[in-house]
């Protein structure tokens, strides 16, 4: 076993060891359906993919299985993220009872989802309606999932779609300026809310758009588009990368700002995974980064430093405050960055 899956096994049992009573706004055990179960579960199948691993595509099955049995929540843009690694479940199973959970959801998105102006997928959360609000967090949390149930379920339209949201959010939520993301636009008076760039929510799109240009056809004229912006957004966080850690603040451009772990392993993910691919040259800044989070990485596995789960902030002093907790989601893009690494050994 060499180091990188030994730690991805520490990472998971933590998590696994985790207990919590299901509650919505649990962040850390996988009791609950929502989006940091979420990312967690996707990082899971990735694992699995990468390893072959098939006690642990038995312990997501039965994830999967035990939240279905017992029933889902109400459907928005978080409690959506699940649905990505069901795709994945799916492929690997083939067990036909996912299928019409796959269709329900991505139904739901395609016609009861509120859209914004543009017909945007309004960031609606599982206490909040955030009217006419765009958030990066949604490619990663319902985007990819919508485009990988397309192509499953052979819905053409729903691949469109998608390749739409990509569009639209880069639209209002890339920076032209300085190649990183907003955390948010709201067509409401049309702002940016506190104008900030979020290292997570920058994170998002670095990691989903990495993984959204390998689905992509090659000659897919959005595939340009995407990567143009993504490349651009990559360079803008090498360039402002702390140096002596290879972490990222929480305000990728305020160095007063706390460094930040789950931001920092999901951009790793992306920039690792961009050099694989030949879409980026820059692999010591990416292996800098990844030995900062592993750095990171308690003996018992617990992922340190990860930001708590960040509403829309009005001003920077906000995502500076914001406490610093173990989450699902803290150890899931940790894991998420080691599917990389260990295909390095």
């Amino acid at each position: 076993m060499n180091r990188y899956q030994e730690t991805a096994d520490r990472v998971l049992n933590r998590l696994k060891s985790s207990r919590g009573d299901g509650r919505w706004d649990d962040h850390l055990s996988l009791a609950t359906w929502e989006w940091p179960q979420g990312v967690a579960m996707y990082a899971m199948m990735k694992v699995y993919l990468a390893g072959g691993d098939p006690s642990l595509l038995q312990e997501i099955r039965e994830w999967y299985d035990g939240h279905l049995e017992r029933g889902l929540p109400a459907p928005n843009i978080n409690t959506t993220a699940p649905m990505l690694g069901l795709t994945f479940l799916y492929e690997q199973t083939r067990d036909e009872k996912y299928l019409p959970v796959m269709e329900a959801w991505g139904r739901w998105v395609m016609t009861e989802l509120p859209r914004t102006e543009e017909g945007g997928f309004q960031h609606v959360t599982s206490d909040c309606f955030n009217a006419q609000q765009l958030w990066d967090d949604t490619l990663f949390m319902t985007v990819l999932f919508l485009y990988r149930a397309g192509i499953l379920l052979n819905q053409e339209s729903w691949q469109q779609e998608a390749r739409y949201q990509f569009l639209l959010h880069i639209k209002y939520l890339h920076c032209a300026g300085t190649g990183l993301w907003y955390h948010g636009w709201c067509f409401e008076g049309r702002h940016h809310f506190g104008k900030a760039f979020w290292a997570r929510g920058n994170s998002w799109f670095t990691a989903g758009g990495v993984d959204f240009l390998e689905w992509l056809p090659e000659e897919d004229p959005v595939r340009r588009i995407v990567l143009n912006t993504w490349k651009e957004q990559c360079e803008a966080l090498l360039a402002a990368q702390d140096p002596e850690t290879g972490l990222w603040h929480t305000l990728v451009d305020q160095e007063d700002s706390y460094l930040e772990t789950s931001a920092s392993a999901a951009i790793a993910y992306g920039l690792l995974k961009g050099c694989r691919l030949g879409l980026l040259h820059c692999e010591a800044q990416a292996m800098k980064a990844a030995e900062g989070v592993l750095s990171r990485v308690q003996p018992d596995g617990l992922v340190e430093g990860v930001s708590y789960g960040t509403p829309m902030g009005m001003d920077l002093d906000f995502y500076r405050s914001v406490p610093l907790r173990p989450t699902a989601y803290g150890q899931g893009l940790t894991f998420l960055m080691l599917t990389e690494l260990m295909q390095k050994e």
